[in-house]
C-alpha cells in the first residue's frame, strides 16, 4: 500500500513526464509533425517564424518539466495550470477541431489540469 505523499509523487512525476517528452517531440519533429500542426493552424510562413514558434513552445515545455521537478510547490503547480490554459486557449483558437481528434490532444488538458490542483491543494503553502 503506497502513502498519499508517495502517489503524490508518482503524480508529479507523469507530469513532468509528459511535460519533458513533449519539449523533446516538438523538437525531434521540428520539420514533420511540428510543422504540420502550425500549417494547419495557418501558420506556414515565414520559416523562422514557424521555427521560433516550435522552438520557443518546446522551451516552455521544457521550462515547465524542470520547474516540476526540480522546484515543486504551490508556486510551480500555479504556473503550470496557468500555463496549462493559455496553451489550450491559443489552441482552441487556432484549431478548435483538436477538441474532436480521436487522440484527444486538447482534451488530455482536463486530466492534467486536474492533477495540477490536487497537486496544488495538497501542498503546504
Amino acid at each position: 500500500m503506497t502513502t498519499a505523499c508517495e502517489d503524490d509523487r508518482l503524480l508529479r512525476f507523469s507530469l513532468i513526464a509528459v511535460w519533458l517528452f513533449t519539449a523533446a517531440a516538438s523538437i525531434v519533429e521540428l520539420n514533420g509533425q511540428s510543422r504540420q500542426v502550425l500549417a494547419e493552424a495557418g501558420i506556414a510562413s515565414p520559416p523562422w517564424l514557424v521555427q521560433l514558434l516550435i522552438v520557443g513552445g518546446a522551451a516552455v515545455d521544457l521550462a515547465v518539466g524542470l520547474v516540476l521537478w526540480l522546484r515543486p510547490g504551490r508556486a510551480s503547480y500555479l504556473a503550470a495550470f496557468g500555463l496549462l490554459l493559455v496553451m489550450t486557449a491559443v489552441a482552441t483558437f487556432l484549431q478548435p477541431a483538436l477538441w474532436l481528434h480521436p487522440l484527444g490532444p486538447l482534451l488530455k488538458n482536463l486530466p492534467i489540469a486536474a492533477l495540477l490542483w490536487h497537486l496544488w491543494r495538497r501542498t503546504t503553502p
